[in-house]
């Protein structure tokens, strides 16, 4: 996963206590920002993801006072830390385990948030998916190999993925089959989840390229998959065969995505500070249902889906200076993190 790309913003005003009401933008529909906890905190941040059953949310810090963070995921409230440096966490509700992507891979106890032991992966971990089809934790790479699964009851490689390019996103049907966005091929690769081969590629390149999210619907076989260039764009194809239904366009920068079956949503967060809610009204009809405004930055999201919460999270930064150098691959420039803005954001209908 790339780093934010945020024009230099300083949000004023906002979320004046460390849990409480939000007031943000929206387009016409159900959704707002229903509550805003401020945690503060310093260090990069990337994937944000829950563990429902467990009522948690774990929020991972990169940099030098990097951390996983982890907060009630009804109440926003922290209820512990770890001392790791990671991009993402996923957990498994039935071991209790849980795994970080930092190199070697951490794993540990989610009850305790206590360390068992770390994994040896080559390449360099940055997605992470649990598969609870077969209790498997999916790492994801844009360095060979793209991907490496691992054994969530005993911490063990299972082996790992010959993809035809970088994995940037990976969601799984719950009945044996995996779908990865490769970003750098504009497409989709099918992946048997039990023997950890390629059944098929889907070429969506003349649609776009630098794929993120990814989600599916699976009971009536729908994938939805997003890209961020030329423009941003979600790409709605048969899980089966790989024909595209339909296509929208999204916000700018696109990350993580998830689908609601109670719902019938895809759902995506941007990093330009907003979210597009796509309804699935039937497996062959679609339609752009509400743009959320969010804040700049909050570019990857969770779903909890016993109360059909999204969470999302970012930060509020200052001016860049004049004469401030562009970001890596030519982004915008962007001053330091506002100190103690940090943020979660809990988002459900109205």
């Amino acid at each position: 996963m790339r780093p934010i790309s945020v024009v230099a913003v300083v949000v004023a005003l906002m979320m004046s206590a460390s849990i409480g009401m939000a007031q943000h933008g929206a387009a016409a529909g159900p959704y707002k920002v229903l509550k805003t906890a401020k945690v503060g905190g310093d260090g990069g941040f990337d994937y944000v993801s829950a563990d429902v059953e467990g009522r948690r949310l774990y929020m991972p810090r990169s940099g030098a006072m990097g951390q996983l963070r982890v907060f009630n995921l009804d109440t926003l409230e922290p209820l512990g830390t770890m001392d790791i440096h990671a991009g993402g966490a996923v957990v498994d509700p039935k071991s209790h385990h849980g795994f970080s992507t930092t190199k070697p891979i951490t794993m540990w106890d989610a009850s305790t948030l206590k360390v068992i032991k770390t994994i040896d992966v080559d390449g360099r971990p940055d997605g992470i998916m649990f598969d609870p089809y077969n209790e498997r934790v999916w790492v994801l790479s844009h360095m060979p190999p793209y991907a490496t699964v691992i054994d969530a009851k005993e911490g063990t490689v299972v082996g790992t993925v010959d993809l035809v390019g970088t994995a940037e996103q990976a969601v799984s049907d719950g009945k044996g089959t995996v779908y990865i966005n490769i970003s750098d091929k504009g497409g989709v690769a099918v992946v048997n989840a039990n023997k950890l081969t390629v059944t098929a590629n889907y070429d969506f390149s003349a649609k776009g390229v630098h794929g993120s999210g990814m989600a599916v619907d699976a009971k009536n076989r729908v994938v939805f998959a997003y890209y961020r260039d030329p423009k941003p764009v979600v790409v709605i194809l048969n899980a089966d065969n790989g024909n595209i239904l339909a296509t929208f366009p999204t916000g700018e920068g696109v990350d993580t995505v998830a689908f609601n079956p109670a719902t019938m949503e895809a759902i995506s967060a941007e990093a330009a500070g907003s979210m597009t809610f796509i309804k699935e009204n039937s497996p062959t009809s679609f339609a752009v249902e509400q743009t959320l405004q969010t804040m700049p930055g909050a570019k990857t999201l969770t779903l909890d889906t016993k109360t059909n919460h999204l969470l999302t999270m970012t930060a509020e930064y200052e001016a860049a200076p004049a004469n401030a150098p562009a970001g890596p691959g030519g982004r915008a420039a962007r001053g330091p993190m506002v100190p103690g803005s940090f943020s979660i954001l809990m988002i459900g209908k109205q």
